[in-house]
């Protein structure tokens, strides 16, 4: 036997299931680490994108439970429109099958790989199928089903089936084991968090061991399911042109309008023309030069943008930033939704935010948080035209220090919704390198920028005022006394000339002879209704007024005294104690208090 014929013996075809168990790294399964979070990714993916489609509010339930040794249980259970009994099977059990990959429209899930690997590497690392549960309506049996996948040819190995007793009227719960690592449990966390932000009508319940963690929405209102669109001619290519022009597709002009987004009756001829063909010409019988010649004229044709507001659902400005707010206390934070565009026929749009200050760390790179579709991007951030559209810019430009990313206390924000989002991998980790993509990024947070800068400068303004006030409320009295003094006089009412310098509210704390002394004065034109807050040691059992109520933690008192005060009025409490602490006004704007503190 010749070596062509022994080689020739040795080869074979592979699945797709066998190729990816081969090649788990590419869809994110590189390591036991990353496999709980892709896991749940998937299966949160299919649950969010399920519940939108049926039009009801996702609730997901997530449990991770450590089984034996290095094993873990992974439940995910969601209240979507359930999966019908005869396609169970196919949705969990067989790679590349799925019913959005075909659609133009936007959606989280788009080659049905996902939750299928997530089956794959359970049986590769344990060996133990999966169970997924799923009922339709109230009025049908929930089904119960444990799968595996036949690796030799990419279908489903149906282990049992039986019809079984849930207390859900309708929803799916997969319950998958495989030998893991908890070691990115802050990562995991921080996923689901990120997924919160950008899913705010969403409510996500964590059990992670011993402790509960609930992401819930801020929005009650339905997302609208984006809607599918035929595919623009600028975006075509000869294949998918060839595997369109089906016999039975009617006249040349008639395929053009019928197959096609944005192109009518008069389209469709200026294509014919600029091609050289006849309209009335059978489509399928094109050769294959007229087909060339006919592209050429698709991409040569104007042609307006595909309707972006039909096949993409932006989460919307307001919506970010309350969702933002909601995770993250920040002093600053806006939120930019850009105008649709198209790269090579596919349409997208960008949103962007920006938060500041707070308590998000004061040194260090800022956060930037990467989304396509309404799912974080966790990893490869290096490699994602995100990080490097932010790391072009000059943020020095706004008043934020760079050192290649910008660095303090900044959170920056990408959203990138598109029909055919431009993945690096199969992962979908990060987002390609796309001119009018990046373009759209930098122009959104140029935006967003410009607002931050006249923050920073209106909050340094402020600050310096306060400063001078503050300083001018501790001279001014310690003048008058030396004054007095000096010319032998009683202490003057300094109230006047303190209410015309500041004309703000000023709570001033002094302690004396064993007394504890906190005086308001309102100099400004308006009535005040406030909260004032002092955390001493200090009971203050004998406060004249009393506090309203207090409250005690360790060693401290948190003493609350409710008061409104009207436009020239002042206001006095005394009590027995040490003084130091804290003195803090709430209820009114911050720039219109000073405070005080004259035992600091």
């Amino acid at each position: 036997m010749s070596l062509a014929e022994e080689l020739a013996r040795q080869q074979r075809s592979i699945s797709v299931a066998e190729f990816f168990e081969r090649n788990k790294h590419l869809l994110g399964f590189d390591s036991p680490t990353r496999g709980i979070i892709t896991t749940i990714k998937e299966a949160v993916d299919n649950s969010l994108d399920a519940c939108e489609e049926a039009g009801v509010l996702p609730d997901i339930f997530i449990a991770i439970r450590k089984q034996s040794g290095d094993v873990f249980r992974i439940i995910v259970e969601d209240n979507g429109p359930g999966i019908v009994p005869r396609q169970i099977p196919f949705v969990f059990g067989k790679l590349l099958y799925g019913s959005r990959f075909h659609q133009i429209r936007q959606s989280r899930g788009q080659q049905g790989i996902g939750i299928s690997a997530a089956v794959l590497y359970a049986q590769l690392t344990t060996g133990i199928p999966t169970v997924v549960i799923s009922r339709t309506g109230a009025d049908r049996p929930a089904l119960r089903f444990e799968l595996q996948i036949d690796v030799a040819t990419n279908e489903p190995d149906i282990v049992s089936q039986q019809e079984i007793d849930w207390d859900r009227t309708h929803g799916t719960r997969i319950q998958i084991e495989f030998r893991s690592t908890l070691a990115a449990r802050k990562r995991l966390v921080e996923y689901l968090k990120y997924t919160s932000v950008v899913n705010p009508h969403a409510r996500i319940l964590l059990e992670l061991d011993d402790e509960t963690v609930l992401f819930d929405r801020v929005s009650d209102e339905v997302i609208a399911c984006a809607q599918a669109i035929r595919p623009h001619p600028h975006g075509i290519e000869i294949g998918q042109l060839r595997r369109m022009l089906a016999p039975g597709s009617g006249s040349l002009e008639d395929f053009l309008s019928a197959n096609f987004s944005r192109v009518g009756a008069k389209t469709a001829r200026e294509i014919c023309t600029r091609a050289g063909l006849p309209g009335d010409r059978d489509a399928a019988s094109l050769t294959a030069e007229e087909q060339k010649r006919l592209i050429d004229a698709m991409q040569e044709v104007k042609i307006p943008a595909p309707p972006v507001t039909q096949c993409l659902s932006p989460i919307g400005e307001e919506l970010i930033t309350q969702s933002l707010e909601k995770e993250f206390q920040m002093d600053f934070v806006r939120a930019r939704t850009r105008p649709g565009s198209v790269f090579s026929g596919h349409p997208f749009i960008i949103e962007a935010a920006i938060g500041y200050g707070g308590k998000l760390p004061a040194e260090g790179n800022a956060q930037i948080m990467r989304f396509a579709n309404r799912v974080p991007l966790m990893y490869q951030q290096g490699a994602c035209a995100i990080t490097q559209a932010i790391a072009g810019m000059n943020w020095k430009n706004y008043a934020i220090p760079q050192a290649g990313l910008p660095t303090g206390p900044l959170l920056i924000l990408v959203h990138v919704a598109s029909t055919s989002v431009p993945f690096t991998s199969e992962s979908k980790d990060a987002i390609a390198a796309i001119p009018e993509i990046e373009r759209e990024i930098v122009l959104a947070l140029q935006d967003l920028g410009r607002d931050l800068k006249l923050f920073l400068s209106r909050r340094d303004r402020n600050r310096l005022q306060e400063d001078r006030a503050r300083a001018v409320c501790a001279i001014l009295p310690d003048l008058a006394a030396k004054v007095a003094e000096i010319v032998e006089q009683p202490l003057p009412d300094i109230s006047p000339i303190e209410g015309k310098v500041m004309k703000r509210l000023v709570a001033r704390k002094r302690t004396g002879g064993g007394d504890v002394v906190i005086e308001l004065a309102n100099y400004t034109a308006h009535p005040a209704t406030l909260s004032l807050y002092s955390i001493s040691a200090d009971a203050a059992d004998d406060a004249q007024p009393p506090p309203d109520f207090v409250t005690r933690l360790d060693d401290e008192y948190t003493k609350v005294w409710q008061i409104t005060i009207g436009p020239g009025e002042s206001w006095q409490t005394r009590f027995s104690g040490t003084g130091g602490g804290t003195l803090e006004v709430r209820g009114i704007d911050p720039r219109q208090i000073v405070v005080v503190d004259q035992d600091a």
